[in-house]
């Protein structure tokens, strides 16, 4: 068994869901969102963490690292599960994080997730994108709306992922997942391939630049459902930044191009349950209604939240509504609720009992 293998193992027993590796420092553990250091382990030297690090790569994956010290791959052990790992340097020396991917498939109702997104997988065609930032669950999200079309329809799934994390199994529909350096080249040049692969879905793990995206736009105007993940923090900003990365002279053409083609946006974050350990996702739904498009196609985004507010009938909700819910029902304070709002002046006053309460100021 790797050496590496003992802090995965640890890992998954601590319930954490990464694991950090630095030169000079004890291995860190995050837990429920924080970084716990490891009591049991000393500071790993520059030769620890290289001999950590190394043992469980393959020849092609040691020369890709030793040539760009920099490295993205999954590594499984059927004993101890499935992770995902990001080797790199830094001004002390190596370093690498690696991140718990669960052995099944989740369900939406098991990420806490809301009933609604279900919806995005019974479409047939468009653009839906998953946002948040890093670590914020958007993987997950994605693999249990494939899993609703793998369960349902007898269609043809095409992943293309950096790397591949949650294993699909063929139910009713046909899934192939690609990954990147092994199976393709780049999400471009993957998207390309795929539309030639008569996929009925495409899932693209990132919209990392121009090209991609121009390639996903392409794909979802062909009729295929494409699913991808953006690295923004609103409805409105992904939308935003889908058109921004565009040349000027072709923006009015990709506002168009975008209303035509969006099916909806899922931004979410995670935030920490008051009543038990972990966290649990609050997400903003934004669904293309015709008021929408026509906002994206005349360049009005700044007025899409108010759509949203008011778009409760068609499932939407803002990340505000996601929270204001959240803290009804208990399940996180006042005060975790105003960190994540968007308009904090709304849960200022709920933030500022709690935290009266929690002074004995006055009663909880």
């Amino acid at each position: 068994m790797a050496q590496i293998d003992e802090l995965l193992h640890k890992m998954t027993t601590e319930g954490a869901s990464d694991l950090h590796l630095k030169v000079g420092v004890r291995p860190r553990y995050r837990i429920d969102g924080d970084l716990i250091e490891d009591g049991d382990t000393g500071a790993l030297a520059w030769e620890d963490l290289e001999r950590l690090t190394t043992e469980i790569l393959s020849p092609e994956q040691e020369r890709h690292y030793a040539e760009t010290r920099e490295l993205d791959f999954a590594y499984g052990n059927p004993n101890i599960g499935r992770f995902r790992c990001n080797y790199f340097q830094d001004w002390w020396g190596p370093a690498a994080v690696f991140r718990r991917i669960p052995s099944q498939v989740p369900t939406l109702k098991q990420l806490g997730l809301p009933e609604e997104l279900a919806t995005f997988a019974h479409l047939h065609r468009g653009l839906v994108l998953v946002t948040g930032s890093s670590g914020s669950g958007k993987t997950s999200t994605l693999a249990a709306l494939i899993d609703v079309i793998n369960e349902n329809y007898r269609k043809h799934i095409i992943t293309l992922e950096d790397p591949i994390e949650y294993l699909h199994e063929p139910k009713k529909a046909i899934i192939h997942q690609r990954g990147m350096h092994y199976d393709i080249v780049d999400f471009e040049t993957g998207i390309v391939d795929s539309t030639r692969q008569d996929p009925d879905v495409l899932l693209i793990g990132e919209l990392r630049d121009l090209p991609s995206i121009r390639q996903a736009l392409v794909a979802a105007e062909l009729g295929t459902l494409v699913f991808a993940t953006l690295h923004t923090n609103s409805a409105s900003d992904s939308v935003d930044r889908i058109i921004d990365v565009f040349p000027h002279e072709e923006q009015p053409q990709v506002r168009t191009m975008l209303s035509q083609c969006l099916a909806g946006v899922v931004c979410q974050v995670l935030v920490n349950r008051s009543e038990s350990h972990g966290r649990l996702p609050a997400v903003e739904i934004l669904k293309i209604t015709p008021a929408v498009a026509n906002l994206i196609r005349e360049g009005k985004t700044q007025d899409i939240p108010n759509n949203i507010q008011s778009g409760r009938n068609y499932g939407m909700q803002t990340m505000d509504d996601a929270l204001r819910d959240l803290m009804k029902q208990r399940h996180i304070t006042p005060h975790e609720a105003w960190l994540h709002s968007r308009n904090k002046s709304n849960f200022e006053r709920a933030a500022g009992r709690e935290s009266a309460a929690r002074l004995g100021l006055m009663p909880s």
